[in-house]
């Protein structure tokens, strides 16, 4: 029987709404709450909204996976639509339950999913989506298919660097005497996934040496993992992007590089301004 594979993410992705439309992608939206009010990313507010609001507000909001009943629904009308599975590529199961609740929706729903722990968020899901369409084009099974994602997982990197510690220290990720000696001594934080993990990696005063620091990392893995594509990362802070853009393509003019935005999930916690790098070991 030949599958009709159904393609399903989130919005950690934040895939654009040409990708979603080549290869037919059901996002499914994570939530930002505030006090007065749930926020489904993508659908409710821009990036720039969310910041301003993220700056005025006094408590610090919380992020949420999607209710298990509107992964529910979208299996059982994927289910309706003739699909005969999905394939589900989440967020890493450390930052969101996404990945998690997608077994158990699909149990309930009595439709087959095949859950991905991309290990990570941002670019890396767009090219897993990518990678996994084309293997479902030559004809691939589902189930291998969901075997050489989960493989890929683990080839993910994403490293960012947060413009101050305001954010983290309110989200409870660094102390009060942490960000003051950070902004008393210019100190910048390098953070990045390990086993979707967000792991600090490295902790240096001025924002160049940080910076040095992930061009390094990637620059290993260009040379050593054949890597010839690469993210910009940023948190509404694509000016800052654009002109890192214009040193990478310098000193890496075989490298094709992206500016893309991270999701506002990310950036409850990272801050805006934040910007990092992305990309995938042998892609």
């Amino acid at each position: 029987m030949t599958e009709k594979i159904a393609w399903v993410t989130d919005t950690a992705a934040l895939l654009d709404q040409a990708t979603i439309e080549k290869y037919n992608v059901h996002v499914l939206p994570l939530h930002i709450v505030f006090t007065d009010m749930d926020i489904r990313e993508t659908i409710d507010i821009t990036s720039e909204k969310f910041y301003e609001k993220l700056q005025q507000t006094k408590e610090h909001p919380k992020t949420s996976q999607p209710p298990i009943g509107e992964v529910i629904a979208l299996y059982e009308r994927l289910k309706e639509e003739g699909y005969t599975c999905a394939i589900a590529v989440h967020t890493s199961k450390h930052l969101s339950g996404t990945y998690q609740t997608a077994f158990a929706a699909a149990e309930q729903a009595g439709f087959t999913v095949y859950p991905i722990d991309s290990k990570i968020g941002s670019f890396p899901m767009q090219k897993m989506i990518e990678t996994g369409y084309a293997l479902a084009e030559q004809g691939v099974a589902p189930q291998q298919i969901a075997a050489s994602l989960t493989d890929m997982a683990e080839r993910t990197r994403l490293s960012f660097i947060p413009t101050s510690l305001s954010q983290l220290h309110k989200s409870g990720r660094v102390s009060g005497t942490q960000l003051f000696l950070s902004n008393l001594l210019n100190i910048k934080l390098v953070i990045s996934f390990e086993d979707g993990v967000a792991t600090m990696k490295e902790k240096v005063r001025a924002d160049k040496r940080a910076r040095a620091y992930v061009v390094n990392q990637v620059g290993e893995d260009i040379l050593h993992h054949g890597v010839t594509e690469v993210a910009i990362i940023h948190c509404n802070n694509e000016q800052g992007a654009e002109k890192w853009h214009e040193e990478l393509k310098i000193a890496f003019p075989n490298v094709t590089f992206i500016v893309t935005e991270l999701s506002i999930c990310v950036g409850v916690h990272a801050g805006e301004g934040t910007l990092g790098l992305s990309w995938v070991q042998g892609i």
